[in-house]
């Protein structure tokens, strides 16, 4: 569990939490943007698009769970009837993944820039704890991006699919169907999460690796 990285590890505990938590308000604030952008000014009118403050954007809950499980998640209020064109929804369910591709290129770029013009002095607890927020930048914002992509609801990847596919959405809004989602979803995070991390770090490793080596 996350909280017994407390006792063992303070450095990587406390990083993966700032990491998550600036990661998954810079989501929701993706979100209540494009809404904003497309019409709906249910973000504004709610009070999310003007604060960073977690206890809003996830909530006491969420933080807990990300505290002591390492498990946490999002929520920016939208009115889908207030927006404007055909893949508005789309639009405003795919800004969330696109902010964790943009943070997960500056920690990768970052990260491969100092590796390769200096290094981390292991001497310097400022430089291991900056290589450490990089790290988790990137890797953890990988792992956000691939998991809200999958369609399986609540996950950006099927309100989007709902809205490029009506056969889709219909099947969403009957009950057996969402009850079946939802265990698909509990069966997903439950038996997938492990090979998300790992496909999050393979990736962050050669792209790591593929900017120290440009040029050389």
């Amino acid at each position: 569990m996350m909280i017994e990285l407390l006792q063992s590890d303070r450095q990587q505990y406390f990083a993966i939490i700032i990491v998550v938590m600036v990661s998954i308000i810079l989501h929701e604030l993706a979100h209540g943007w494009a809404a904003v952008k497309l019409g709906d000014n249910t973000p504004i009118e709610t009070g999310h698009m003007n604060t960073l403050n977690p206890m809003v954007h996830m909530g006491p809950i969420s933080l807990l769970l990300l505290a002591v499980v390492g498990i946490a998640f999002g929520a920016m209020p939208i009115d889908p009837t207030r927006l404007r064109g055909k893949y508005a929804e789309s639009l405003v369910a795919i800004a969330g993944p696109a902010a964790n591709l943009l943070l997960a290129i500056i920690g990768i770029v970052a990260m491969g820039l100092w590796m390769r013009f200096g290094g981390v002095n292991p001497d310097s607890n400022v430089q291991a704890n900056g290589e450490l927020l990089l790290r988790y930048l990137g890797v953890m914002n990988l792992a956000l991006l691939m998991f809200n992509l999958i369609p399986v609801p609540p996950l950006d990847g099927s309100r989007v699919a709902a809205n490029l596919f009506p056969a889709y959405r219909k099947m969403l809004d009957s009950q057996m169907a969402q009850g079946f989602m939802i265990a698909i979803f509990f069966a997903m995070f439950m038996g997938g999460a492990m090979y998300i991390f790992e496909a999050s770090y393979f990736l962050w490793g050669h792209s790591v690796a593929a900017i120290i080596m440009v040029g050389r």
